[in-house]
């Protein structure tokens, strides 16, 4: 037995044989050509096949893992349109007189190397992007398209590292798991297959790739990272053990389905869910949440060629708040900037993104994009239990501006005789330690707070959330972090308001009493962890 550790990215135990990935091969020969023009009319084809291919990948990863983790597909499909990477091939085809296979080769290895060069984790993680789309068009060059491993039984896949297109492909119903010998867990991939529900380790190291090999047995024990190669009896028993733990812990689960988010001692709770998109909702209803308490709407602009009309949004909203027939569905307003590109918002470069223009910053500062999005929300707030949230806030004046713009807003429907819900409550986003600070402060001001951990924990902690070098510096539960969350409670109820968290650590059972007894009223988490949270709020004692 040999046992490989890396990072558990997905808790759950895989048992079976090893299935080594199979890529295409890239390698590129250069090859002199004397037509350059038709050689630039294959590489057109070969991006269009490209294009389709990527489309095809971003609705299938639409209904398995969700819009804002599809987005990434939307990103290559424009990377593939990009005006200085299609320069740079066609000159090298005119240029050299060379193979378009080469040429997209050479551009890749350039602009790869340029972008891991950036200082910005975001630009740097676009390094693999742009060899994944090359690698693509040169497939679609040379007719191989395929990358998909065939397989009759469900296996455990082994690779170097998987891009999120072919983690996507891959056949849920054949992978028992994945490991990688490199990877971050904040990477897509590792993203992607916590949304899609699979075992995984990342970063099983060097050596692992060089240990496997096709029809091995092995073990993945995603909640310790570890993987068993030839596993012993001993261990294999523990492990066999703790798979049938695991899925007696997931029907047990299903059994509170109905059940009130209740504690021992009867404190009642709300549990939310988060979504990205319309079509997540089916997953709310099924999983038994309460409600909705992040919606977030910038996946309307993220997947549009240009602004989103009122009438567009109005119908998206609307849709939301009928589906859930009269649940609370909390809507946050668009949440553009930091690592959420949208081309037509034509915003300049930033050497720190996730501290400059972006979310309540554009809005105040472009009106006209706030009013219409406004509108929409007020006017769908007749067709059912609207909570309005704002995000990245960090002083009063901010908050007082906001309210001033609704206000104005709520007038012209009045006077145009719109109905809308008058009582629709506005609330904002604990997500900067300014906002904590100052709760006091805000609070007055607003029905209620949502905690945004993810980013309260980047800036309090001085550490970007895409930058996977300072990982181990995250620590989600460090006492500041939870000082500001309690802060903001007390501030909240102390004044009126009411405070949920929807953040990744709502969904923390090993917090969840230390949330219940700050005196948090609601935990929004992804669908699939809302019966996890209800079971840990039916188990905790807080007298």
């Amino acid at each position: 037995m040999t046992i490989f550790k890396g990072k558990g990215v997905y808790g759950a135990v895989a048992i079976g044989k090893i299935s080594v990935f199979k890529r295409r091969d890239t390698t590129v020969k250069r090859i002199h050509v004397s037509d350059t023009a038709a050689e630039k009319k294959r590489l057109e084809a070969a991006k269009e096949a490209a294009t389709a291919q990527l489309q095809e990948i971003y609705d299938k990863a639409l209904k398995e893992v969700g819009e804002q983790n599809a987005q990434i597909f939307e990103i290559h499909m424009m990377m593939i349109e990009d005006d200085d990477y299609n320069e740079s091939i066609e000159s090298i085809i005119d240029t050299q007189s060379v193979n378009a296979e080469y040429a997209v080769s050479v551009t890749a290895d350039n602009f790869s190397e340029m972008f891991a060069s950036m200082d910005d984790a975001y630009m740097q993680a676009r390094s693999a992007d742009v060899k994944d789309i090359s690698n693509r068009i040169i497939a679609c060059l040379s007719d191989d398209g395929s990358q998909e491993n065939s397989s009759d039984e469900k296996v455990i896949i082994c690779a170097d590292d998987l891009a999120p297109s072919e983690t996507v492909l891959l056949d849920k119903n054949k992978v028992l798991a994945f490991v990688t010998s490199h990877g971050s867990s904040n990477s897509h991939t590792a993203i992607l297959a916590r949304n899609m529900n699979i075992p995984a380790v990342i970063g099983a190291g060097d050596d692992f790739l060089s240990a496997v090999s096709d029809g091995m047995f092995a073990a993945v024990d995603g909640y310790t990272g570890e993987v068993f190669l030839s596993p012993d009896t001993e261990a294999l028993k523990k492990l066999e053990t703790k798979q049938k733990e695991d899925e007696e812990k997931k029907r047990l689960l299903q059994e509170l389905k109905g059940k009130e988010n209740v504690t021992l001692d009867g404190t009642r709770i709300n549990i939310f869910a988060n979504i990205g998109g319309v079509d997540h909702i089916g997953a709310v209803l099924a999983n038994d949440a309460g409600g909705i308490g992040l919606f977030r709407s910038e996946f309307l602009y993220l997947e549009s060629s240009d602004y989103p009309t009122e009438e567009q949004q109005f119908a998206a909203y609307k849709k939301v708040l009928e589906s859930m027939a009269g649940k609370k569905v909390i809507i946050r307003t668009l949440d553009i900037g930091a690592d959420k590109k949208v081309d037509y918002f034509d915003l300049a470069k930033e050497d720190n993104p996730a501290l400059g223009f972006r979310a309540i910053r554009i809005c105040l500062t472009r009106p006209e994009i706030f009013r219409t999005q406004l509108r929409a929300l007020y006017r769908a707030s007749a067709f059912g239990k609207l909570g309005i949230m704002f995000p990245m806030i960090t002083s009063v004046s901010e908050v007082e501006q906001i309210k001033k713009i609704c206000a104005e807003v709520r007038e012209e429907l009045r006077a145009d005789g719109v109905d809308f819900d008058e009582n629709a409550e506005l609330g904002i986003m604990i997500e900067t330690p300014a906002a904590a600070v100052i709760s006091d402060k805000l609070a007055p001001l607003v029905d209620f707070f949502s905690v945004g951990t993810n980013d309260l924990t980047q800036y309090t902690l001085a550490c970007d959330r895409q930058n996977s070098a300072v990982e181990q510096f995250v620590d989600t539960h460090h006492e500041a972090i939870l000082r500001l969350i309690e802060m903001s409670a007390k501030n909240a109820h102390a004044n009126g308001a009411w405070i949920g968290i929807c953040g990744e650590l709502a969904a923390d059972t090993s917090l969840t009493e230390t949330f219940l007894r700050m005196g948090i009223d609601e935990l929004s988490v992804s669908p699939p962890f809302v019966l996890k949270v209800r079971d840990a709020v039916r188990h905790t004692d807080l007298s």
